[in-house]
């Protein structure tokens, strides 16, 4: 009996756009905004609170620079990521935040495995207090998905666009807002399969939340979940969030929440990581590599306190455990999502930063070293 050949994980972290003005964003928040400016803006709001978290060798870019995308890309490449998970935004037929992407297109520079993630939610001024103000509505009007595809071909025909058994990866952020029976993903599918693909490999967030959970990913029109558990808290229990989405309601009415929510980033490894055997469906993990949104929701937010580059690399193998036990460590199906590359306003990246360094890269590269 030959031996069994080692598979290395693939890590595919997710990647958001959002670091270059846009005439949209300069309406809504003021000209030549970026998250870079509630980045730098963030302050501490409880003792030991880091903020603001700011970037280290790439100091503040615009991605709009080859040089800064092409940095970045080799950067992810030489620490063991396997590719980006480029955050899409399509509206009905609008799109935002696309010129990163498209010149990656346009330019073949980096040469380095992507796909993409459809943020499928509408923008609203929930960052400034204003959760009700809808800023641009996602719509599915009917003939979207003919539309939506002329755009999605042009990354699918690209030869690093990231491809499961031919298929291309195409990530759904929130699956059970898209509309029923399936239609929209299977004329997707059916596009795909005419410009000669086997189809599409489709992947929806399933969370412990209670929009978030889904008994079967085949009537969402999926092949299967990204498991997303950011609180890393009673992933099987149906009943807690919804009973402490209440409480957390009435503490905010009577004044006793104060915030920052925090939760211990050591405490949530476990429940954040489910085993994937317990899934009806092919599932995969997503790291975290730490989260601090209070640059953007000030006491509002949650924090995930004493994160830290080890305890990183110990959720890393956790996921690399999990995956493996799954599919095997002979499958070429071992993909692991990270979020995130570069989400600075959630206080939530592995790019280098003025307190770390590379340590939360070296840590992956650690990992996927490691046979």
């Amino acid at each position: 009996m030959g031996l069994r050949v080692v598979m290395k994980p693939k890590i595919i972290a997710f990647y958001l756009p959002q670091f270059h003005p846009i005439p949209e964003n300069d309406k809504w928040w003021g000209a030549g905004f970026t998250e870079w400016h509630n980045v730098a803006k963030a302050r501490p709001l409880f003792r030991g609170h880091l903020q603001p978290k700011l970037p280290g060798e790439l100091g503040f870019y615009d991605l709009r620079l080859s040089q800064t995308r092409k940095d970045q890309a080799e950067l992810a490449k030489n620490h063991g990521v396997y590719g980006f998970c480029y955050w899409h935004y399509w509206f009905g037929g609008k799109k935002l935040l696309e010129q990163p992407l498209d010149e990656v297109l346009q330019s073949g520079e980096p040469n380095f495995p992507f796909c993409v993630g459809w943020a499928n939610e509408s923008w609203t001024g929930i960052w400034h207090g204003a959760p009700n103000e809808i800023l641009i509505d996602q719509t599915y009007p009917s003939n979207d998905p003919e539309h939506h595809y002329e755009t999605l071909r042009i990354l699918f025909q690209d030869e690093r666009y990231i491809k499961h058994e031919g298929k291309p990866v195409f990530y759904v952020y929130k699956p059970n807002l898209l509309p029923k029976k399936n239609l929209y993903l299977e004329r997707l599918r059916e596009l795909a399969v005419k410009d000669g693909f086997p189809g599409l490999y489709i992947l929806g967030t399933w969370s412990p939340n209670p929009g978030g959970r889904f008994p079967s990913a085949n009537d969402l029109g999926l092949d299967g979940a990204i498991v997303l558990n950011i609180t890393g808290r009673h992933t099987t229990e149906v009943g807690y969030h919804l009973l402490n989405a209440v409480i957390e309601k009435i503490k905010n009415k009577i004044g006793l929440s104060i915030g920052p929510k925090k939760i211990d980033y050591g405490n949530t490894i476990d429940a954040m990581l489910p085993c994937l055997k317990g899934f009806p469906f092919e599932a995969y993990n997503t790291v975290i590599s730490n989260w601090d949104n209070t640059a953007r929701s000030g006491r509002k937010g949650l924090v995930l306190t004493n994160s830290s580059p080890s305890l990183f690399k110990r959720s890393l193998r956790l996921a690399v455990q999990n995956v493996r036990s799954r599919y095997g460590i002979d499958s070429d199906q071992q993909y692991i999502f990270l979020k995130s590359w570069n989400e600075w306003a959630e206080g939530n990246y592995v790019e280098p930063d003025q307190i770390n360094g590379r340590d939360y890269l070296t840590m992956i590269r650690d990992v996927t070293d490691e046979e």
